[in-house]
């Protein structure tokens, strides 16, 4: 998809923005948000988010810049882009939410462990 080089009226784009970002915040579901993003993104828009946003989590994760150009198909500009905006606000708080949900995760299966009744 190519964006238009046309600007909008300043007062109309925020308005659009404000928009989006209350159609996102009335999302219910992952569900509800697989149908409404698979339809809004072309394939290739959407994967080039989400490759970003994992590009973000393994640098979190101290990987290397090799380890996530072989495992996500990205190019080291790519990576490079990313580590440079990783210390701003939103990319902080996409990671603390990420981070959040895999330690739920993980003490999830810990405690449904630890509570496992053995069948006879």
């Amino acid at each position: 998809m190519q964006v238009s080089k046309r600007k909008l009226n300043g007062v109309l784009e925020k308005q659009l923005f404000s928009t989006f970002y209350q159609l996102v915040l009335d999302l219910k579901n992952k569900e509800e948000a697989e149908t409404v993003f698979g339809d809004l993104f072309s394939q290739t828009e959407l994967l080039s988010v989400i490759k970003r946003l994992s590009v973000a989590y393994w640098l979190s994760k101290n990987r290397s810049y090799e380890n996530i150009k072989n495992n996500l198909n990205v190019s080291s500009a790519t990576i490079a882009d990313v580590q440079t905006s990783i210390k701003s606000k939103g990319w902080k708080l996409m990671l603390e939410k990420l981070s959040a949900d895999e330690w739920a995760t993980v003490w999830e299966q810990k405690i449904k462990g630890a509570f496992k009744i053995p069948h006879p």
